[in-house]
């Protein structure tokens, strides 16, 4: 039965998805294998040309497929560089513009860093690694490729079993966890050992491992000009499980591996960018208050002077990304405002300058932020334009030019679709007036004069935030008939510090008045039939969509995904233990159980009376399968309609594979047909 899920899962895609929804010019669920993304644009250093990540769906292996391609600034001359059947990622120019660095699993190796030579199209194997790269970056001089790269240690022991006689068959030896954390979502139990810096000759040969010790040192790097040091951030302190945020920047010779710390505040500080001339080192971080969450800053170090200071102090957004523009004294960001992705030129004299506010598109599920740019050296940036109804595209950005998107990866399919619209919404919510942000998604053939059902979709996080860009999920809720509200409610990113406060030691909390005046706010549009709404969302979406069950009966169905129900069982089963105690609560759950308890939907469990079915992945770590068990049990007892949906192989992210995308979407709407009344025509 196990082994059938997908299959059942896709049966009721057809059955049910497409029964709705018979018009041929809609978004079709097989039509999610159709689609493609741009991602990770990586401009040439003279600007000339950009290499980036083409990722489509294969539909006969149900996985993302990452080919690299190239395309000249004027659109020109548009052509694979590394495809096939292999995955080929992590596309870096040498500084001269003459190779190209890659990471492939190409020749059943495993994943290993490769280099092409651009004027002859050879390419070479340049390592054999135990594990895969990361973070790889040329050195100045082109002659090293700096990488990091997991160093596993001989693991913990306690008994020495018995040598077992020949030939005999026993069970596989126990396994020793002394370490905290044991497991990670997405990687499963993880092996001992840490994260390390390395370099290898730009023509191949042994990598070198720069750092030591037992800590995590991660990327991204920073070589210095000369090519003598690297940068990059560690948390080296004496216990990791006591500050889980903290990291400074960290430089090291790569001759010697001598290690300075550059910083060495109560905070994090990463993602380090050398400036062309060595004076400076710009960064991104923020001081540690204990928040729930808190905005990254954009930092300079003054080399000369070691002094530090923040280049933004009235940016209240968080920043994602710092980049220099060549030998230009002037770096560019991404941060996130109002559901927007923001790029902007910044002077080393603290001068904001936005330049384009549509990155976005990247994201193959639901509408979150997303998208990545690169600069050469001129100033001309590459990145990943995203819009409400397509997937990321390359677009370019010239100093004194317009932008200009160079790709049409999705037009082929999305131009012959009848797709929904979307429109901006503002509230009041009805807890204090504070005002929210989101948006309405109107059924392709929308007719005012009708009354719709409407579905409240809510995003995860809670420290996250949805915006104008383009959902598969939600256009294939919309495509079935239903009006679409998500939104930010308080505790969303992108809205400044204050607004994510909100939610500080509160959550849920007054998010859900949020939500509700909401869905208010959208029937008093006059399309929307009150007697026909109902709620989903996923992780922290999971967490509201439960805990308006127990609050309210005004949904005729919810769908809560990998949610978290009890707040004390989740704390200390969850790959984030630590952070979640010492920054989501004031205390462990032994030491105030009342709180825990009192934000747990479980405690609202005896008054839900609306038909919920729980979906989580089987391999979730994040929010472990046994929250949605809890909660789905508790309604069984009660007698209240529930269905539990596991997902085979699937960690939190439950759409990693385009099947798993289209099975979420049909079994949601399979769901919400159950329980949906007829559409009526409006007053």
């Amino acid at each position: 039965m196990r082994h059938c899920l997908l299959l059942i899962l896709m049966l009721l895609c057809a059955g049910n998805v497409l029964a709705v929804d018979k018009q041929l010019d809609t978004l079709q669920p097989l039509d999610v294998f159709e689609l493609e993304f741009a991602v990770d644009p990586r401009i040439s250093p003279d600007g000339s040309q950009i290499a980036y990540v083409r990722r489509s769906m294969d539909i006969m292996t149900d996985r993302a497929l990452n080919n690299i391609w190239m395309i000249a600034s004027n659109g020109r001359d548009h052509r694979p560089v590394l495809s096939g059947s292999a995955d080929y990622a992590s596309p870096r120019w040498s500084p001269d513009g003459n190779r190209l660095a890659y990471v492939t699993e190409a020749g059943a190796r495993g994943a290993e860093i490769h280099v092409r030579w651009m004027d002859s199209g050879q390419t070479a194997l340049l390592t054999n690694l135990a594990r895969s790269p990361g973070a790889i970056t040329w050195s100045p001089d082109g002659r090293y490729l700096a990488f990091t790269m997991f160093v596993a240690s001989a693991g913990p022991s306690l008994a020495t079993p018995p040598d077992k006689p020949e030939g005999a068959e026993w069970a596989p030896p126990v396994t020793i966890i002394e370490d905290m954390p044991y497991r990670v979502d997405g990687a499963g139990y993880l092996e001992t050992g840490y994260t390390h810096v390395f370099v290898v000759p730009a023509d191949g040969g042994t990598p070198r491992q720069v750092t030591a010790g037992d800590y995590n040192h991660n990327g991204p790097l920073s070589w210095s000009p000369d090519s003598r040091l690297l940068v990059f951030s560690a948390n080296r302190v004496d216990n990791p499980l006591r500050e889980p945020v903290e990291s400074e920047l960290w430089q090291a010779n790569i001759e010697n591996g001598e290690l300075r710390a550059l910083t060495t505040r109560n905070g994090p500080d990463f993602a380090p960018a050398f400036s062309a001339d060595g004076r400076y080192i710009a960064y991104l971080g923020f001081d540690d208050r204990a928040l729930s969450s808190q905005v990254n800053n954009l930092y300079l170090l003054d080399r000369r002077t070691d002094e530090t200071k923040a280049l933004l102090p009235d940016l209240d957004r968080p920043v994602g990304a710092v980049a220099w523009a060549g030998k230009r004294n002037e770096l560019y960001i991404r941060y996130d405002d109002r559901g927007r992705r923001t790029l902007a030129r910044v002077s080393l004299g603290g001068e904001l300058t936005e330049l384009t506010d549509d990155l976005g598109g990247a994201s193959a599920g639901r509408p979150y932020t997303s998208g990545s740019f690169s600069v050469a050296g001129n100033g001309t940036v590459a990145y990943t334009r995203g819009t409400a109804i397509a997937p990321s595209e390359i677009a370019l950005l010239a100093r004194g030019a317009r932008q200009r998107t160079l790709t049409s990866l999705n037009d082929d399919l999305l131009a012959h679709r009848d797709l929904a619209t979307v429109e901006e919404i503002t509230w009041q919510s009805s807890a204090d007036d504070l005002d929210i942000h989101g948006w309405i998604v109107k059924p392709p053939g929308f007719d005012p004069s009708r009354k719709y059902p409407l579905i409240l979709e809510i995003h995860g996080g809670p420290f996250a935030a949805y915006g104008p860009h383009f959902s598969p999920e939600v256009q294939l809720y919309a495509a079935a008939g239903y009006v679409v509200l998500y939104t930010n409610p308080r505790g969303s990113s992108s809205y400044g510090q204050a607004f994510m406060d909100e939610i500080h030691l509160n959550y849920p909390g007054q998010d859900y008045d949020d939500l509700m005046s909401g869905v208010d706010a959208v029937i008093a549009q006059g399309y929307v039939d009150s007697d026909n709404l109902f709620v989903t969302g996923g992780s922290g979406g999971g967490v509201l969509s439960s805990w308006i069950v127990g609050k309210t009966d005004r949904f005729r169905a919810a769908v809560v995904q990998k949610p978290v129900v009890n707040w004390a069982s989740f704390a200390l089963t969850s790959d984030i233990t630590a952070y979640v105690i010492q920054y989501w609560f004031d205390s462990a759950p032994w030491e105030d159980p009342d709180e825990y308890w009192r934000r747990s939907p479980l405690s609202l469990v005896g008054n839900v009376s609306t038909p919920t079915m729980l979906i989580t992945g089987e391999q979730d770590f994040r929010t472990p399968m046994p929250e949605s068990e809890q909660f789905y049990q508790a309604l069984k007892l009660r007698g209240v309609d529930t269905a539990l949906v596991r997902v085979p192989e699937r960690s939190h992210n439950l759409v990693a594979r385009p099947s798993h995308l289209v099975a979420k979407a049909a079994n949601i709407i399979a769901w919400f047909d159950r329980y949906r009344e007829s559409d009526r025509a409006g007053d």
